[in-house]
């Protein structure tokens, strides 16, 4: 890379490459419809249905700390040695065992089945994710690096934009609107078709990958820097991350939840009485209709009685899920910067957790992705709501396609500076790009039928329409955060940057850990108020922004600079 004539980017190796990231956005994404109908369908609480982000997030933190570990024991990193070709394509077949797994669970209906398929695809996109961002700023001049990373990340959103779409018209069909109590008796069949085609272009892409000669090995053969105490710690971490998630799904079963569950079955009863007792009033007398009516309303009282009596159980066991889902994220937000004072004062055998912007990054990483995914995994949930539309599961797919989709705006704009376009085309692709972009999320879901604190105060304190578009705004706030969080966080960490990215992927925890907490918070206060977690999450964001430009500056990096290429 060092070099007086920028290195030529390799258009060929970049136009396969991006292949991977439409995949990554496609799957994600289309968790946000996959999540409300998982609600219904197998009668799941709001957090039990974030489970779904749970496992598939879970599997980037399970995937890039095996890979630390293996560096930290072999004294070499395993995707350097296979190769960044290779990684890609060994990530992909086991992506489509994964899709395998789903089709299989699909077919028996069962969640936690789903729940194991979707941590085995999110297993190969987290080998996928670790070759494929520093292979994208290998294929051209490392000046411009970011803007390729960012180009993939356009591609991402296109597949964030179609994916709920689609699974959508997988899961309801061509059906306009279906009840939500009806959900569970849609049949599966179309799901099982998706994940086959699923499947087979996971296939399709890794015989792409290991076929294309234009796209190089990307091997990198040098030792692993060991870091046995971080190793050690974050190891410890994972325990305890671990001890405070027992309590949480072990109080999914107990004498109370038994009878919770035994009072909730007669609601069924309840409800089908009611419905037969108003489909009958059209035969009857005015004075049997007096009878009817009276039968309704005995009915309904004695399911308000139950309802209360319900929330009397289950208040204390929500209350006490919450207190464990906030020491979890306790657990990563303060022990993240312990380690790093106790690592800046005995820096052998530390690594890159000594440095401070690191650290912060990847606390920045696991908010970011947390909240990016909160928004969008909870957004069906609050649009059910009467006040923000009374939406059904089946139409919520094109809100979420919008969201996702918003993504696109800031990250085709950052994308331009990946090409070798004159300065003057370079500006007015960059007043153009924006309103492309925008057109085509418009398109699409009209086919289907400091801002980003703003944007989720005016969310959380308005309703209706104001309310629904300012939380879809929140997809635009994150559009480029993960260039400029990444890049700032390995500024000047030299021949510790490999390890730090290794780092910064485990983070990706954030969307397996953030949306349970808002679930599990809207289980307790409602789904409106739940959305104060994305304002806190943004108010970090900002705070990583601001402070994080002082700690560069004290060490002597030029963090325009490093940032320059991913701001733009």
């Amino acid at each position: 890379m060092n070099q007086s004539t920028k290195q030529v980017t390799n258009y060929g190796a970049l136009s396969t490459l991006v292949t991977v990231f439409f995949f990554w956005g496609f799957i994600a994404a289309g968790n946000s419809v996959f999540i409300p109908f998982c609600k219904n369908y197998f009668h799941l609480d709001q957090f039990q249905s974030q489970l779904v982000d749970f496992a598939f997030y879970l599997a980037y933190y399970i995937g890039a700390l095996f890979l630390f570990v293996y560096g930290t024991f072999a004294g070499k990193d395993l995707v350097g040695t296979w190769g960044y070709k290779k990684s890609i394509v060994y990530g992909l077949l086991f992506s489509a065992i994964g899709a395998t797994a789903m089709i299989l669970a699909v077919n028996g209906q069962s969640f936690p089945g789903m729940l194991i398929g979707l941590f085995i695809v999110a297993l190969g996109f987290s080998l996928q994710q670790t070759a494929a961002q520093p292979f994208a700023i290998s294929l051209g001049d490392e000046s411009t690096g970011n803007t390729r990373v960012n180009l993939g990340g356009g591609i991402n959103s296109l597949g964030t934009t179609i994916g709920p779409l689609v699974v959508a018209i997988a899961l309801f069909g061509s059906a306009a609107s279906v009840c939500d109590d009806e959900i569970n008796k849609l049949p599966l069949i179309k799901v099982i078709y998706l994940y086959v085609c699923v499947g087979l272009l996971f296939v399709g892409a890794a015989i792409l990958f290991a076929t294309a000669k234009k796209v190089p090995a990307g091997c990198i053969e040098e030792k692993t820097e060991k870091s046995t105490k971080a190793l050690t710690s974050l190891l410890m971490l994972t325990g305890l991350l671990i001890i405070a998630f027992i309590p949480v799904f072990s109080s999914y079963k107990g004498e109370t939840i038994e009878k919770v569950e035994s009072i909730k079955k007669t609601y069924s009863v309840q409800s089908k009485q009611i419905t037969d007792l108003e489909c009958s009033l059209g035969k009857k007398t005015n004075e049997e209709r007096v009878a009817v009516y009276k039968q309704i309303d005995d009915i309904k009282a004695t399911y308000k009685t139950q309802t209360d009596e319900i929330n009397g159980l289950m208040k204390p066991i929500e209350h006490k899920r919450l207190t464990w889902l906030l020491i979890a994220l306790g657990l990563v937000t303060i022990g993240l910067p312990v380690l790093n004072r106790t690592a800046s004062k005995q820096k052998d055998g530390w690594g890159a957790m000594q440095y401070p912007q690191l650290v912060l990054g990847m606390l920045a990483i696991f908010i970011y992705v947390g909240v990016e995914v909160a928004i969008g995994s909870n957004l069906g949930e609050l649009l059910k709501q009467k006040d923000f539309g009374g939406y059904r599961s089946s139409e919520i797919a094109p809100f979420i396609a919008m969201y996702w989709g918003s993504l696109m705006v800031g990250r085709w704009t950052g994308a331009i500076g990946a090409f070798d376009f004159a300065e003057n085309t370079k500006k007015y692709l960059k007043l153009f790009t924006p309103f492309l972009a925008f057109g085509i999320v418009l398109l699409l879901t009209h086919l289907a039928g400091h801002f980003g604190v703003i944007a989720m105060l005016v969310g959380l304190f308005s309703s209706g329409n104001i309310a629904i578009y300012a939380i879809l705004s929140g997809g635009l706030s994150c559009s480029i955060m993960w260039p400029s969080i990444f890049t700032l966080s390995v500024a000047g960490l030299g021949k510790y940057t490999s390890q730090a990215s290794a780092f910064l992927i485990m983070m990706i925890l954030g969307g397996g850990i953030v949306p349970p907490i808002q679930g599990k918070l809207s289980d307790v206060i409602g789904i409106h108020n739940s959305f104060i977690v994305p304002v806190f999450c943004f108010g970090y964001l900002t705070f990583f922004a601001f402070i994080v430009k002082g700690i560069l500056r004290k060490q002597g990096i030029d963090y325009e600079n490093a940032t320059s290429t991913s701001a733009h």
